[in-house]
C-alpha cells in the first residue's frame, strides 16, 4: 500500500443527537468536503475524531463505510484500552480496505516503557491481516513513548512509521534519526504547531486536525515548503500561528469542529456543553473566523 505521506486530514465524527453513534450523512459530508480540496488522505477516529465516545461495533461500522465512501487513502486508528480490542479493529480495518491504522498506548492507565514495547509487539504479532500500522504517540491523552521505545519499535521493521502527536522537537529529531537507519519508515507530524518546523527538517508528512477545516491552509503551507517559497511559507505559519492561538483557549477538537461548521457542514453535539466562559469565547472566534477566512483562500489560491 502506499506509505502515509503528505497532508492527512484528521477528521472529526459527527454523532447523532444520542451521542452515541456516528451521523453517516453529516460524516460523508466531511469526507466528501476534504476529498475536494484535494487532501493527500484522511484520519478517521484519531483524537480529533474522538473515537473514545464510540464503541467497537460503531468503529468498524464507520470504517467500513467511510474507506468506501472516501476517494483518497483513509487511515484508521484503532486504538483501545486492551490488546484485543486493538487487534480486532485494526483487522477490521485491513478488511474493509483501509490504507493503514494507528494505534495509541492502551489509553486511560498509564503504563511503563517496558509495557508498552511489549504491547507493541504483541499487536504486531496477533494481527491476522496484513496492514501497516503506524505507531501513535499522543501523549496529551495517554502514556508518553519515549525517543528510545519509539525508535526500538520502529527498528524491528514491523511497523510503517509513527504519527508524533507530542510537538516535542528532540524527540522529532531522534524519529528523524532513525529514519536514516531504518529508511523505509515514515515520520508522520501529528502536532500542527511544529508542521513548518518538521517539515523543513524532513517528516515525511502531517496528519492534522487543523486540515479538517482549514485544508487550503495545510496543503498550501506544505506546497510553500516543498517548493522552498521561503516569503508563502513564512506568511502561511503566520496565519496558523493565529489559528492555533484560537485553538487552544478550546478542549481538543472544539475548535476545529466549529471551523468545520463555519465552513458550511454541519457537525452534530458537542460531548460536552459549553460553560458560559466558553460560550462567550466561542461567539468571539466565530467573529474573528469570519473576517479572517476570506484573506487565508486569497493567499491559498492554487
Amino acid at each position: 500500500m502506499k506509505p502515509v505521506e503528505g497532508v492527512f486530514a484528521a477528521a472529526i465524527a459527527p454523532r447523532r443527537a444520542t451521542g452515541h453513534e456516528i451521523d453517516l450523512a453529516l460524516i460523508f459530508e466531511v469526507i466528501d468536503f476534504l476529498c475536494s480540496k484535494k487532501v493527500n488522505g484522511i484520519a478517521l477516529f484519531g483524537a480529533t475524531g474522538e473515537y473514545i465516545h464510540f464503541g467497537l461495533e460503531e468503529r468498524v461500522r464507520v470504517a467500513q463505510l467511510a474507506v468506501k465512501r472516501s476517494r483518497v487513502p483513509l487511515i484508521v486508528n484503532v486504538s483501545h484500552s486492551n490488546l484485543d480490542g486493538a487487534v480486532m479493529l485494526a483487522d477490521e480495518a485491513a478488511y474493509c480496505g483501509a490504507a493503514g491504522v494507528l494505534l495509541m498506548p492502551p489509553h486511560f492507565f498509564r503504563y511503563t516503557q517496558v509495557e508498552v514495547r511489549e504491547f507493541y509487539l504483541e499487536f504486531a504479532k496477533a494481527l491476522r491481516a496484513d496492514i501497516p500500522v503506524y505507531i501513535y504517540n499522543v501523549p496529551f491523552f495517554t502514556t508518553e513513548l519515549q525517543p528510545e521505545t519509539a525508535c526500538q519499535l520502529l527498528g524491528t521493521g514491523k511497523f510503517a512509521g509513527i504519527k508524533d502527536s507530542s510537538g516535542n522537537k528532540d524527540l522529532l529529531a531522534a524519529l528523524l534519526h532513525q529514519k536514516e537507519l531504518t529508511p523505509f519508515v515514515r515520520i508522520i507530524l501529528g502536532n500542527d504547531s511544529i508542521f513548518t518546523y518538521g517539515r523543513s527538517a524532513g517528516a515525511d508528512g502531517v496528519i492534522s486536525g487543523v486540515c479538517c477545516g482549514l485544508p487550503e491552509l495545510m496543503l498550501g503551507l506544505n506546497r510553500a515548503i516543498a517548493a522552498k517559497d521561503d516569503a508563502k511559507r513564512d506568511q502561511l505559519q503566520h496565519r496558523l500561528s493565529e489559528y492555533i492561538d484560537w485553538l487552544d483557549r478550546f478542549p481538543v477538537p472544539i475548535g476545529v469542529r466549529e471551523t468545520v461548521a463555519m465552513r458550511g457542514l454541519k457537525i452534530g453535539p458537542q460531548a460536552i456543553p459549553f460553560s458560559p466562559a466558553t460560550a462567550r469565547a466561542m461567539d468571539e472566534f466565530r467573529e474573528w473566523f469570519k473576517a479572517w477566512l476570506p484573506g487565508l483562500l486569497r493567499e491559498t489560491a492554487f
